[in-house]
């Protein structure tokens, strides 16, 4: 290599550097409108470690704990895409014994410290729901569910009808 190569090979670097260094972006080509879109990768949402509890109305009424016979009305929905696999609204309430195991965990401990009147949203990891198997054919394994929880009486008591009705509101109200 002559001394002249090696010059303007510095000369060239010198330059490479300075126009780095400008910091000038090179502009993105247009998007061609023949040409389809690649849709970006849909990133999921990782899976809770724990129960989300989020009350949207606080009853008035007693507050239930284990061991507490309790009726609820419910709507279940996989966390994935929305979809609903099961609600009580249209059929009889729902009742169990609190902490005793009759229902899935997520249940068991997302009920208890309602009041009745309540209303709360619970979002249950897959390993306080159905696990690894699901529940076929509508639940698949390891499915985050999303329930609407309302909790309408403990052992006799109902929730109290909105104001005004003087009806009682809850399982048997006509």
């Amino acid at each position: 290599m002559t001394l002249i190569h090696i010059a303007r090979l510095a000369t060239c670097t010198a330059t490479l550097s300075l126009l780095a260094a400008c910091g000038q972006k090179v502009p993105e080509p247009e998007p061609d409108p023949s040409r389809p879109a690649i849709p970006a990768a849909v990133v999921a949402e990782p899976e809770p470690a724990d129960l989300i509890k989020e009350d949207v109305v606080v009853g008035t009424g007693a507050e239930a704990k284990d061991g507490d016979r309790v009726r609820v009305h419910y709507t279940g929905r996989l966390k994935k895409n929305n979809a609903q696999f099961d609600s009580s609204v249209e059929r009889e309430p729902l009742e169990f014994t609190l902490g005793k195991g009759e229902v899935i965990k997520g249940w068991d401990e997302g009920v208890a410290g309602m009041k009745v009147g309540g209303k709360r949203k619970l979002t249950i990891p897959s390993r306080l729901g159905y696990g690894e198997n699901g529940s076929p054919p509508k639940i698949p394994g390891k499915a985050t569910l999303v329930f609407d929880v309302e909790l309408l009486g403990i052992g006799e008591e109902k929730a109290a009808a909105p104001p005004g009705t003087g009806k009682k509101k809850g399982a048997g109200a006509k």
